[in-house]
């Protein structure tokens, strides 16, 4: 059977990671070396804005490193991803020139929603632990450099996922000023993080119950492992878990680092991230945290070796992906019953038309979510319905999907009403493959929402035929469908604009 040998690296706010994973279809993936360097990325691109020349030499040395490591391992395949010390430097495409150039990497920039779900995927990579644990009401909560992100699951559905801009390492640079004249850090960190806590909670958590948390920071096993008094377990209880932080709060970072057992420039992090877990065991009532001991770059590689069909996985990660749209649909109050005829009959057009669009299943996802979230803008203006949808969509994170999905999305939304732009007037804002993607979608939505103009969902079935130059769309109803019907063609201009294939409704009465 053969044997991939992968590799994939994390450039995070504080330290470069690699690891090297062996994945096969019998084996499953195997971690076979864990390599790590400490640089504080995050300081000055928290601080400055940017990351300095001697910064981005230390870290080429680091990539360099990496990559003798990997011929040693004579790795077959590797990923590079960087997080939001490099994603909020004005400097970027300098660093990641200079990186390119000197070490022979193309470094990915995730976006916060791509590497949240990257971290969702490592936790997912514990099979049948992940599997038991989320047919229970509780929160992912993801706790990084720069900010932590909390996921909401309830019965195997993800309910919402919020971004909240309190990471370690800038909470540690927001304080700077204050940590060396203060005998009250703890005080203040949690004055820092109880506005936020108390916001996420009134805002999303309401009436839900969270059972457990699950843990994904730096060092969160060693905390865990020293709550359960040195036992090799990790599962904490909300008890266990809150004597252990009555002995560490008055430890100094030296004394921390001796106890936990972790290097001494990690214990300074510690501290703020054991806050932010006690305030969440604290509002959310939980009983328990499971902390796994996975990070991104498990995230990397199992999303590698599914995607590679080198493992098989039970979860439905698009599923999550649509009921994370869906729930941002609730929040503005969004027709239910009219975004799910939407999606059907986009997908159905979709699906009928490959070998025309020559799109993939990627993008009848964002076709799908661009359905379920058209009318979104209602909730504020009635009368700028495209433009409120738009900002909307561009303003709220859908994990999952990058910075450039997003926009894909918002667009198609923002069209569906408008009249379309040609890319002679917009081609400062996008490329061509973003460009063409977007009319496609678009012409498709709204061929669909014509079907439905009347919002009433008056077909039982419908049926989709490619037919010389006409796409038929046969319904099944009773009902009258003159609305539908009067302004099915001139809704349908663009899509024949599009496709040359014009769409043509025809009624079947059912008895």
């Amino acid at each position: 059977m053969k044997m991939t040998v992968f590799a994939a690296i994390d450039i995070g706010s504080y330290e470069v990671g690699m690891k090297i994973y062996e994945i096969s279809i019998k084996n499953g993936m195997r971690e076979i070396d864990y390599i790590r360097r400490r640089i504080e990325l995050g300081k000055e691109a928290f601080a400055d804005g940017r990351i300095s020349p001697q910064k981005v030499d230390e870290l080429c040395r680091i990539l360099t490193e990496f990559a003798v490591i990997m011929k040693g391992y004579r790795t077959d395949a590797s990923r590079v991803c960087a997080t939001s010390a490099l994603r909020e430097s004005e400097n970027l495409l300098i660093i990641l020139d200079q990186i390119r150039v000197r070490t022979g990497f193309a470094v990915e920039i995730l976006s916060n929603s791509e590497q949240r779900f990257l971290g969702y995927k490592s936790i997912a990579s514990k099979g049948n632990e992940f599997n038991k644990i989320i047919q229970k009401g509780i929160a992912i909560v993801d706790i990084g450099g720069g900010s932590t992100q909390i996921s909401l699951f309830d019965k195997d559905s993800l309910v919402t996922t919020q971004n909240i801009r309190l990471g370690t390492l800038r909470m540690r640079q927001k304080l700077s000023s204050i940590i060396d004249k203060t005998t009250r850090f703890e005080e203040i960190v949690e004055e820092l993080v109880n506005r936020e806590i108390y916001d996420f909670k009134k805002l999303f958590l309401k009436d839900r119950e969270i059972k457990n948390i699950i843990a994904v920071s730096d060092y969160i096993k060693n905390m865990v492992r020293k709550a359960n008094e040195g036992q090799n377990d990790s599962f904490v209880t909300r008890e266990k878990y809150m004597e252990f932080f009555g002995k560490i709060r008055t430890m100094n970072s030296e004394q921390m680092s001796t106890y936990i057992g972790v290097p001494s420039e990690g214990a300074s992090l510690i501290m703020t991230s054991a806050i932010v877990y006690k305030r969440l065991f604290e509002e959310l009532n939980a009983e328990l945290i499971w902390a796994p001991g996975v990070n991104l770059d498990d995230g990397i590689a199992y999303d590698f070796a599914v995607g590679s069909g080198l493992i098989q996985t039970e979860h439905d990660f698009e599923n999550d992906i649509l009921a994370a749209a869906k729930n941002i649909g609730k929040r503005y109050m969004y027709d239910k019953g009219h975004s799910q005829m939407l999606e059907k009959l986009t997908t159905e057009i979709f699906d009928r038309m490959k070998k025309i669009h020559g799109l993939s299943k990627r993008e009848r996802l964002l076709l799908q979510i661009a359905a379920i979230l058209h009318d979104c803008g209602k909730y504020i203006s009635m009368s700028s319905v495209s433009d409120c949808s738009y900002n909307i969509i561009m303003s709220t994170e859908i994990i999952g999907i990058s910075h450039r999905e997003r926009e894909v999305v918002a667009n198609v939304v923002k069209y569906m009403r408008e009249d379309f732009r040609y890319y002679e007037e917009i081609n400062e804002k996008i490329d061509v493959e973003t460009y063409l993607l977007i009319a496609k979608l678009t012409a498709i939505l709204r061929t669909a929402n014509a079907l439905d103009r009347s919002h009433k969902q008056k077909f039982k079935d419908i049926k989709v035929v490619l037919k010389e130059k006409q796409l038929v769309i046969t319904v099944d109803t009773i009902e009258n469908i003159d609305l539908e019907s009067g302004l099915f063609n001139r809704k349908t201009d663009f899509f024949e604009e599009v496709y040359s294939m014009k769409p043509v409704i025809k009624q079947r009465k059912g008895i």
